[in-house]
């Protein structure tokens, strides 16, 4: 596999997101402290702090312009391993998504009563000029649509309902 075709799944805060190795790249990332950065990506530069750092577990808790995220980052290797089931077992019953972070809702994915599995996209929600893919992390049934496509949320605020 081409180096630049790798790929990294980061989830923050529950939520999944999919970089490859071309768009990391691609942010300029400025040491100012040995744990604070300024990043900037698209032209756009915000301040991040390192928190905590579990680089065995591969998981930070980083401050971004003030608010908090944990961060898990898998690769390719821990990727196969989940598909071949020798990842972290959930049983946890999630009732609802919310926003990870205030956005734009560019497209929802499913229907009220549409049946998802784990790893389905949901929906996609715009955030600092990036589509963000917001996936299912359990077998569930969409109850209720809470948004609409072009509406603009909150962080936090109810996304979709599940059963």
């Amino acid at each position: 596999m081409n180096p630049i075709d790798k790929t990294y799944k980061v989830k923050a805060n529950e939520f999944d997101f999919t970089f490859s190795k071309e768009q990391i790249n691609a942010i300029d990332i400025v040491k100012k402290t040995p744990k604070e950065f300024n990043v900037i990506n698209e032209h756009r530069s915000v301040n991040v702090k390192l928190l905590e750092a579990d680089l065995d577990g591969k998981k930070l808790t980083l401050e971004v312009e003030g608010e908090s995220f944990t961060i898990e980052i898998k690769d390719e290797l821990d990727l196969m391993l989940d598909k071949m089931g020798f990842g972290a077992v959930s049983n946890k019953q999630i009732k609802e998504i919310n926003a990870p972070m205030p956005g734009l809702v560019l497209e929802i994915a499913v229907t009220e009563g549409q049946e998802v599995k784990e790893g389905d996209k949901i929906l996609i929600l715009v955030a600092m000029k990036m589509e963000n893919s917001i996936l299912i992390h359990t077998n569930a049934v969409i109850k209720k649509i809470a948004v609409t496509a072009g509406q603009v949320v909150d962080k936090g605020q109810l996304l979709v309902e599940l059963d």
